[in-house]
């Protein structure tokens, strides 16, 4: 093989990977949202999923791309783990498309039907339907179509260009030594993958195997093992997709490792003993496009009719290398009170007010991440799903404990047990909005990161100082509520109004830095909007203390009570020049 031919081939893969990309990229973004949308609703099944996956990938020619949409899925919570499963089933499946039409190169015959069939009678058609489309169209559509139809014909161009190239290699002794090394199945296997990883696309790498195969110095037994390892290979795009999402998407990734892994080794086994038993003649003959195709849908259609009913499995498999943390079991809690107890009304409340508790350790604890994770050096995929499947928990404990408090006021209970069932509504009301600011929060935070903007030294000294009083003050309201403290809850109001005056404070200081030219209008806003949510949260926080208040003064309202402390107790007024001395800035 001659350097020239040696170039001809590298041009020709270059073109061919730059067609098969162009062409998935616009199909997909053709297709793409009515795909995802079709993703997300139609996996409950088993058998739905599995053909979900497998419709997807034939359309969008790429099971690398329909694997890392469903990491996005269980990443964002739309598809749980064993949903996933199923479709990355199909998407092995549906991967096979690719090559059945890369095979139509190698098809031969006299018959006019046939010729026609072949890629380069109808390829120069379709490139110049695509170039009309793409030059003289006016609608975006059209204009797609146009560009998916040049991709196709280039991504054939380049197929037969590397046929062209390598053909050469049918006489050629050095290169059927070296072929010789993939006679061990092994060594196939571990070609097969890193080839597939490195241009990361199985599809790819199968339509380079199929152009080799017209030297026929390949044989069927050889490229056996070769198209195994690249269906492993093509997992490190999903791999590397759910770097920084949560562990729950993490899995799904590991799930498409697995299968493939096991497909490979369960069927590498059967195939080395088969062709050590028998002698198969067909191994030994010439591979050819389409036998490379038949094989590549044989090998992962026997994967998924041997593990699709093992997906459970499959699932443990990846929760063994993958395991559940504390977070998650807590997250994944079940949150129900028995309907029996509110025979004893009494009881059933006491139960709403642990509820209640959790629900208000939860919404603080996510609250104090989200204003670590302004250090946005420590912002990760991880933590920031964290925070939102934790928001989502609180919510459900807002939906349960609602319903519970309100279907409780139906039944006979006590003026006591009323006031305070009317006051626990409240109270889950403010925590849920706690939870909803701390979202908030970690949405400034994912900003600044996002836009690589940080505040000023002197932004971020006022931002320490207003976190550490707002953690002050939720803890305070946490630990009035847990232990009933009538001298906490007192302690909150006037720290409330020292973050009040303190958000005041902080945001003329930042108009001050702007008009200096100390900070960015953009920065200015995620700053405005940092202090609206934290100063909100002190808000919830009041109203929160006012309610632990009330439930110890049957008869005093809310609005009684904070006109009391700011206008008659002597300790609202010295509480906050100790408040306000302590958060000075």
């Amino acid at each position: 093989m001659e350097v020239w031919d040696i170039l001809e081939f590298i041009g020709g893969l270059c073109l061919f990977l730059f067609g098969m990309n162009l062409m998935g990229a616009y199909l997909e973004k053709a297709a793409g949202s009515k795909l995802k949308n079709i993703l997300g609703k139609l996996t409950g099944g088993r058998f739905t999923g599995f053909l979900t996956g497998l419709g997807v990938t034939a359309v969008i020619q790429s099971s690398s791309a329909t694997t890392v949409m469903v990491v996005g899925f269980v990443n964002s919570g739309l598809l749980s783990l064993s949903q996933a499963i199923n479709v990355i089933m199909g998407a092995n499946v549906g991967t096979t498309v690719t090559a059945w039409i890369l095979s139509l190169t190698g098809l031969d015959g006299g018959a006019w039907y046939m010729e026609m069939l072949k890629p380069s009678s109808f390829t120069p058609i379709l490139a110049l339907i695509g170039i009309l489309l793409y030059m003289g169209a006016k609608s975006n559509k059209k204009r797609d179509v146009g560009v998916i139809l040049l991709g196709f014909a280039v991504l054939m161009f380049g197929m037969d260009t590397m046929s062209v190239a390598v053909s050469g290699l049918k006489t050629d002794p050095n290169f059927a030594n070296m072929l010789t090394m993939f006679t061990n199945p092994i060594l196939g296997v571990i070609a097969g993958a890193v080839l597939t990883a490195i241009i990361q696309s199985s599809s790819a790498s199968v339509g380079i195997l199929q152009a080799l195969s017209t030297t026929g110095a390949i044989s069927v037994g050889m490229s056996v093992p070769i198209i195994m390892g690249q269906n492993i290979g093509t997992c490190v795009t999903a791999m590397i997709s759910s770097v920084g999402t949560n562990r729950n998407a993490r899995r799904a990734s590991a799930v498409h490792l697995i299968f493939n892994i096991i497909g490979t080794v369960v069927f590498l086994s059967v195939f080395c003993i088969v062709k050590a038993m028998f002698n198969i003649a067909v191994l030994e003959t010439d591979a050819s496009e389409l036998s490379i195709a038949v094989c590549h849908t044989l090998f992962n259609v026997l994967c998924t009719i041997l593990l699709f009913p093992c997906a459970k499995l499959l699932e443990k498999l990846s929760l063994k290398i993958i395991p559940v943390t504390k977070e998650e079991l807590a997250a994944s809690k079940n949150i129900s009170i028995d309907e029996r107890l509110m025979a004893t009304p009494a009881i059933a409340i006491e139960r709403c007010r642990v509820f209640t508790a959790e629900m208000a350790e939860l919404a603080i604890d996510s609250l104090k991440s989200s204003m670590a994770l302004l250090d946005t050096s420590k912002l990760t995929g991880e933590k920031a799903s964290a925070l939102r499947t934790a928001e989502s928990q609180v919510d459900k404990y807002e939906d349960v404990l609602g319903s519970y408090l309100v279907k409780l006021g139906t039944h006979h209970l006590s003026d006591k047990d009323r006031h305070e069932s009317s006051k626990l509504l409240h109270m889950i009301g403010d925590l849920e909005r706690i939870s909803d600011h701390s979202v908030n929060v970690l949405e400034s935070a994912e900003e600044l990161a996002e836009k690589k903007m940080s505040f000023s030294a002197e932004a971020q000294k006022e931002l320490a100082v207003i976190t550490a009083a707002v953690t002050e003050i939720i803890d305070l309201t946490y630990e009035a509520y847990i232990k009933n403290d009538l001298e906490i809850a007192r302690k909150v109001e006037p720290l409330e109004q020292v973050i009040d005056d303190l958000k005041s404070t902080l945001r003329t200081n930042h108009i001050g830095r702007m008009q200096a030219g100390n900070c960015s209008i953009e920065v200015g806003f995620i700053w405005s909007d940092l202090l609206t949510n934290l100063e909100r949260v002190s808000d919830h926080c009041s109203n929160i203390a006012g309610c632990v208040i009330e439930m110890s003064h049957d008869s005093l309202s809310l609005h009684e009570y904070l006109k009391e402390v700011k206008e008659e107790r002597p300790d609202y007024k010295k509480m906050y020049k100790e408040y306000s001395e302590k958060y000075s800035v």
